[in-house]
């Protein structure tokens, strides 16, 4: 039993993605669900609010609102998302039209998407700064909420919406989930002591969560793929453009950090991002192909994440003579 639960463990990350890709093929490709995919679609979607909500439920928990602070490598990190993103933003406005404008889309939203709400329990079991993550997450969102609404425009000025009316609608997608858990979190902090102590053992466990968190996205990934397949060429575009932005930020955060727990916590809070919200962006203001590198993205990126995991876990048990 003790096997098969280090199993699982070791290789949940890559089970996660195997089991979402496998679930939305099984409903698109099944004649009597394939119906019902709109509703299906939307539920993961919902689902995958509902996880990220937990998630940062259980990581507020466990740590005080006097521990969200700015750290020193909260502006480096910032500075990659925020130069990047304005820098292939601009390459984007100078390209024509197609394939060539397409990538540099995809490589600014892969940029300035917010760190994800699962960076917090990675860099937890990595023995990581929890709070300094959960700090660099309220930071990347907030940077986002405004930085998006001034920028999109002027690469798809067609658009009839706003500064104000894009700032809310992204701050509607990202707050709820954001703020919410923390107020709950914190008010029972102060006001149920007993309770909260119970939480914060079970916190810990919160971990498996991801995996449901995971699967959801997955299966709105293959649905980003599946329903606007750009070609083969274009698609191989995306595959590198995703790929590289997310090995350079993964590096990029691990350099900037100072020591080992910083270059973890950095590490994970600049290259682990909420790819749900990467799809969202991509599929609703800029074109519907770009929401494919948000897919990619968060296949990447637990893919590493299996692996430091799994490297962790291995040198622990080497430590302890297992």
């Amino acid at each position: 039993m003790n096997k098969a639960v280090q199993f699982f463990k070791d290789w949940m990350l890559p089970l996660a993605i195997a089991t979402g890709i496998s679930l939305y093929l099984c409903y698109h490709f099944t004649t009597f669900l394939k119906p019902y995919g709109a509703v299906l679609h939307k539920a993961a979607s919902e689902g995958q609010r509902l996880v990220i909500a937990l998630l940062l439920f259980f990581q507020f928990v466990q740590i005080s609102p006097h521990d969200i602070r700015l750290r020193r490598w909260h502006l480096g990190a910032l500075l990659v998302q925020v130069l990047g993103f304005i820098l292939f933003a601009a390459l984007s406005v100078l390209l024509p039209a197609g394939t060539a404008r397409i990538l540099p889309e995809c490589a600014m939203i892969c940029l300035i998407c917010p760190c994800a709400a699962a960076a917090g329990v990675i860099t937890r079991k990595l023995d990581g700064d929890l709070a300094a993550t959960v700090s660099y997450l309220c930071l990347t969102n907030l940077a986002a909420t405004f930085l998006i609404p001034m920028v999109i425009p002027m690469i798809r000025p067609s658009s009839d919406l706003g500064f104000w009316t894009y700032v809310l609608r992204i701050a509607l997608k990202v707050f709820p989930i954001l703020v919410l858990p923390g107020l709950v979190a914190w008010t029972i902090r102060y006001t149920t002591h007993k309770l909260q102590r119970k939480l914060m053992r079970f916190a810990p466990n919160s971990f498996y969560f991801w995996f449901v968190g995971l699967t959801l996205a997955m299966v709105l990934a293959t649905h980003a793929l599946v329903m606007n397949y750009p070609g083969p060429w274009t698609l191989a575009g995306i595959v590198a453009v995703s790929m590289v932005t997310c090995a350079l930020q993964f590096i990029a955060g691990r350099k900037i950090g100072r020591g080992r727990v910083d270059s973890i916590t950095a590490g994970q809070g600049l290259g682990q991002k909420n790819t749900g919200f990467l799809i969202w962006l991509g599929y609703n203001y800029l074109t519907p192909v770009t929401s494919v590198a948000g897919g990619l993205y968060a296949i990447w990126q637990n893919l590493f994440n299996s692996w430091e995991l799994y490297e962790h876990e291995h040198r622990g048990r080497q430590r302890d003579g297992i």
